[in-house]
């Protein structure tokens, strides 16, 4: 509890942070004294960026962690398993293909095409013997290098290299009242994992053991992996990949909690929340008055962490 209450401490003061920082000059005073000015920066830019990132970072964190359930690995994300790479796919082949569409029905496509990446994972993990956690993550790595490579050469072909970019690197300097929403949804998706916990808990200890206690594992097993897909295509689609923190965060609530999924979830959406503000914070102020995109810094830091996991003795012995 004590633990838990520092990580929701912290978390609201990042909050306040990031409300408060920023190019334009915004203070608390102003706020409170009725400044119509101050308010509306407050209302169209700061508030609707806290919001964005808070959502993107926990629904971003509770899909690393279904995924690490349903693999069975902690170095399982959606950045390590190439549904990330195959949702940026699906948004290129939408823009190619559907240019007068609505954005919901190219995260739609995007969608369909992360759940194909993540379906392609499971699937290949299932045909190899995998005698070392660490097999896990580089199927992953190599999986979404190929898709980023054919995903890169279509951008080349067609111009959309900028495009690509923009969906590769996560990126919160644009956000404003009415373009973040979708980000709502994610977390909402991202949240039945609480109400299904049990379920992805035993289809994460196998299909034999599953069927035995009578559970539809494909069902659960395409219910999990549709959510890690939407949720990806979501925050992909809104404000770009974020590395490592679908694998930071669930790492770091597993190390307070243990490996109990339904007590997890709600410190991995937190812890997740958290360091994506933290993350955007640091590029907001590390080379002020210019942003480093919070892709760029949670690659960083996500790398460090991942870095860490691998050489850990806990980790390396599954």
């Amino acid at each position: 509890m004590t633990r838990t209450a520092a990580a929701v401490a912290v978390f609201l003061l990042l909050a306040v942070a990031s409300l408060f920082a920023g190019v334009s000059d915004l203070t608390p005073g102003a706020v409170l004294a009725g400044d119509p000015a101050a308010i509306n920066l407050l209302l169209t830019s700061r508030a609707p960026r806290t919001i964005a990132v808070v959502l993107a970072g926990g629904s971003v964190a509770i899909a690393g962690l279904i995924m690490q359930m349903l693999a069975r690995n902690r170095f399982a994300e959606p950045s390590t398993s190439g549904t990330v790479d195959a949702a940026s796919l699906g948004m290129l082949c939408a823009t190619l293909l559907l240019p007068d569409m609505p954005v919901i029905v190219k995260m739609m496509v995007a969608a369909a095409f992360a759940l194909a990446g993540a379906g392609l994972f499971m699937g290949v993990l299932a045909r190899i013997p995998l005698s070392s956690p660490l097999v896990t993550p580089l199927v992953g790595l190599m999986l979404g290098n190929v898709i980023g490579a054919a995903t890169s050469f279509i951008a080349y072909r067609y111009d959309l290299l900028q495009s690509l970019a923009a969906w590769s690197n996560g990126d919160f300097s644009t956000i404003l009242r009415g373009r973040y929403e979708l980000l709502w949804v994610a977390f909402a998706l991202a949240a039945l994992a609480w109400f299904t916990a049990d379920r992805l808990t035993v289809a994460g200890l196998g299909r034999d053991f599953s069927v035995n206690l009578g559970l539809n594992y494909r069902r659960v097993l395409l219910f999990g992996l549709s959510i890690v897909a939407m949720v990806t295509a979501m925050v992909v689609t809104t404000v770009g990949m974020i590395p490592f923190l679908g694998l930071a965060a669930p790492n770091l609530a597993s190390m307070a909690l243990g490996d109990n999924m339904r007590r997890a979830i709600p410190l991995t959406a937190l812890l997740g929340a958290g360091l994506a503000l933290a993350c955007d914070l640091l590029g907001r102020l590390v080379n002020y008055p210019f942003e480093i995109p919070i892709g760029t810094m949670m690659g960083v830091i996500g790398s460090v962490l991942f870095l860490y996991l691998l050489l850990g003795k806990r980790f390396r012995a599954g």
